[in-house]
């Protein structure tokens, strides 16, 4: 059995003029592109299709009444027809960018990768290789590569930054509300701004010794959070406050929750708070003033031990 050597053919040998030759014959044949892509009934809308100033090399139709914008390179990936179609999406109010070239750059291939993260459902962006080959002495072919495109796992992680982008902004406006409401009671935290992060820390007046608030999605919590960064010291001051365990509690009025996380390096005595959450917006002003006068009693408790330690 004779077997042929594939070939790779240099692109311009087709098509010398990317914008004359090429578009004009990919624009004849949209069904090939569609098979890469998966949209099997891909047609023309248009060419050169204006958007402003601006035109874009090929409209189409999805089938699914979606236009689609084509951008086509035979050259490297730049910054100017990423930009272009951006361009083209918003203008042409179109759903599906198309992006070919003939080298992607990784740089962009992460950018594509970033923009079906973040773009709705109903929407996707396409980077794609073209390439051409021979078998033999037979007529040149192309070949067209997804390199970037819309995927399940795309989605799932823009979801979930976009969740991650939420909480950050409700975390933000929580604790902004809880320090100023804590400002009338105590300045324990008086000098702490608001922050992104689920929790926020004040000196308990030794080092590597702290007064925390945390807020969860469903629950908050108090505690003294033990960290001078050595596992041993660490280990010797929680067992010095566990000693106290009972004039602790009854001067905190209830019972801590005592946690010497052995298998980490930091300690912590919280008091956990039940009955709302960072979810639980309408709830918030409740939540706050409990966390508040959880932990003005927590230092309360806590204040007369921390004073009598021996600490370098």
């Amino acid at each position: 059995m004779h077997i042929a050597r594939l070939t790779r053919v240099p692109l311009r040998e087709l098509w010398a003029h990317e914008a004359r030759d090429f578009t004009t014959w990919l624009a004849e044949n949209l069904d090939l592109l569609g098979e890469a892509l998966g949209i099997p009934h891909l047609t023309l809308v248009q060419r050169e299709a204006a958007a402003g100033v601006f035109s874009a090399d090929i409209l189409a139709d999805d089938g699914q009444e979606r236009l689609v914008v084509i951008e086509n390179q035979l050259e490297s990936t730049n910054h100017d027809h990423l930009g272009k179609l951006i361009t083209y999406l918003s203008n042409l109010d179109a759903k599906i960018a198309v992006w070919i070239t003939s080298a992607p750059r990784p740089e962009h291939e992460r950018a594509v990768h970033w923009l079906n993260e973040i773009l709705p459902a109903d929407m996707a962006f396409y980077l794609l290789q073209i390439e051409a080959y021979r078998i033999g002495d037979s007529a040149p072919a192309p070949k067209f590569t997804v390199v970037a495109g819309p995927t399940r796992e795309a989605r799932q992680a823009g979801e979930q930054k976009k969740e991650f982008a939420k909480r950050h902004v409700l975390r933000m406006e929580f604790w902004k509300q809880l320090l100023e409401r804590a400002k009338a009671r105590t300045q324990l935290h008086a000098r702490i701004a608001p922050s992104t992060e689920n929790w926020i820390s004040a000196s308990a007046g030794r080092s590597g010794l702290g007064y925390n608030y945390a807020i969860r999605m469903e629950d908050a919590q108090v505690e003294l959070y033990i960290d001078r960064g050595d596992a041993e010291q660490n280990k010797q001051l929680f067992d010095a406050f566990y000693a106290r365990k009972e004039e602790i509690e009854m001067a905190f009025g209830e019972p801590l929750e005592w946690q010497r996380l052995d298998a980490k390096r930091a300690c912590r005595v919280r008091f956990l708070l039940l009955g709302g959450g960072l979810l639980d917006q309408h709830r918030w002003p409740d939540i706050q003033d409990r966390m508040i006068d959880a932990m003005i009693r927590l230092e309360g408790a806590f204040k007369p031990h921390i004073q009598r330690l021996n600490l370098s």
